[in-house]
């Protein structure tokens, strides 16, 4: 039987300054809803929000506490991108599928502004700064103007442009970049917040949600999914999958386990810095990544330097994976050593084969959405208006999202050392420069 997780668990920045927890009980007795989702984060939220606007009667069944998933323990980073470019989309999938997701990948930002208006969730400290990915060698850079142009080109996209390593370096404070592209189409936020905004919100709409009840295991019953917690259970007529990295936790969700790859993704966060210090860091507000393949990224959160990077640390941090961020930190900031690390934490990103997120049914009871491949804050907490679609027998067009299914990771009992092995060997070509 799986066990319920306490939040005080994840020791993240965002739990420590966290507002409005969200007080939902846990599931006792037997009750019954149209819908039945399973997972408590954007994808649940979302998705509950647009039942509830058809009105439809649901429920969230979290398993831990409201945002102790990917939702709560991402970097609070809001882009249009995929892990997967645009130009190589148009290369494997054809020009009109990378303009299609482009276009969605536009929607689910602009949507944030909806969202975080329609409930109120100032909070959550949206900002549309933007982001800076920085160049770490010329051919990267090479590379990154390539890019600005086939989508000046072929997606009508301006919103793009190349900055020089001085740039760079005046708006970074550091030196260890060639150069690079900032984009102004994205920006920042509080991701707990957010969901703890989310949730509220959809109470007031109606949604019933239970945190720490997960879902032990489903069964159809009448015409009607039965979902079975430890004190209680749940009669839907359709059930929604909204775990995405972690599908692990229950095995109520094993029809989608074995398409997801959980890849760690970890974070620190230095002691509040001296003003001048901090004046000189990220002075234009707004989210930065680096071109490694073993992706580093950083922004500014109240005076403090955020830090994250991936890595195939396994199912557990580890004191190596956290010094390895310390140092990385401090060798691209190094007006940051002897700083104190106050906060650290990691969480899984849901990888998929194809790096693109899925929407669809597993069965006529049963929709899934999940995938996003550590780039879901916009795309999760917008795609609920399509997942409620496909709940009533809508078929929405979200190009690949929809029009491709979850595919199942062949030898998916090999994957850990299978992805230590890919991390690497990425580690090397970064450090080789290649």
């Amino acid at each position: 039987m799986s066990q319920s997780l306490p939040i005080a668990d994840v020791r993240s920045l965002w739990q420590a300054t966290a507002v409005n927890r969200p007080q939902a009980p846990e599931l006792r007795g037997a009750k019954q809803y149209d819908v039945a989702i399973i997972g408590g984060g954007f994808t649940g939220l979302s998705t509950a929000r647009y039942l509830a606007k058809r009105g439809l009667s649901c429920a969230i069944l979290e398993a831990n506490a409201i945002g102790w998933g990917c939702s709560g323990r991402n970097g609070g980073v809001v882009s249009a991108k995929y892990r997967i470019t645009y130009p190589e989309i148009a290369r494997i999938h054809g020009l009109e599928a990378a303009r299609r997701m482009h276009a969605l990948g536009r929607e689910t930002v602009e949507h944030l502004n909806e969202l975080v208006e329609d409930y109120g969730i100032e909070a959550a400290h949206y900002r549309q700064g933007g982001w800076l990915l920085c160049a770490h060698t010329h051919s990267y850079m090479r590379k990154i103007e390539k890019e600005i142009e086939w989508m000046r080109v072929n997606l009508g996209d301006t919103t793009n442009r190349l900055v020089s390593a001085e740039e760079v370096h005046a708006e970074t404070s550091s030196r260890d970049f060639v150069g690079g592209m900032l984009t102004s189409f994205g920006g920042t936020l509080h991701p707990l917040n957010l969901v703890f905004g989310m949730a509220n919100g959809v109470m007031r709409d109606g949604v019933s949600i239970y945190q720490n009840s997960p879902v032990l295991k489903t069964h159809q019953s009448g015409g009607r999914v039965v979902l079975e917690t430890p004190n209680g259970t749940v009669s839907a007529r359709q059930m929604v999958i909204g775990t995405d990295g972690y599908n692990e936790l229950t095995p109520a969700t094993g029809g989608v386990r074995k398409a997801i790859v959980p890849f760690r993704s970890a974070m620190i966060v230095s002691e509040p810095l001296e003003q001048s210090v901090a004046d000189s860091l990220f002075t234009e507000g707004r989210s930065y990544a680096e071109t490694r393949r073993m992706m580093r990224w950083f922004r500014k959160v109240d005076n403090r330097l955020m830090y994250g990077g991936r890595g195939a640390f396994g199912k557990e941090d580890s004191e190596s994976a956290f010094e390895a961020l310390r140092r990385a930190m401090f060798r691209q900031f190094p007006q940051l050593e002897g700083k104190r690390i106050t906060h650290r934490w990691s969480g899984l990103v849901a990888l998929t084969l194809d790096s693109i997120p899925h929407l669809g049914r597993l069965d006529d009871k049963t929709v899934y959405a999940m995938g996003y491949n550590g780039t879901g804050v916009a795309m999760s907490s917008a795609i609920g208006k399509y997942v409620a679609a496909v709940v009533v027998g809508e078929k929405p067009d979200l190009g690949l999202i929809t029009a491709t299914p979850l595919k199942q990771v062949p030898m998916y009992g090999v994957r850990e050392p299978a992805v230590r092995m890919v991390a690497g060997w990425y580690q090397f070509l970064d450090a080789i420069g290649k």
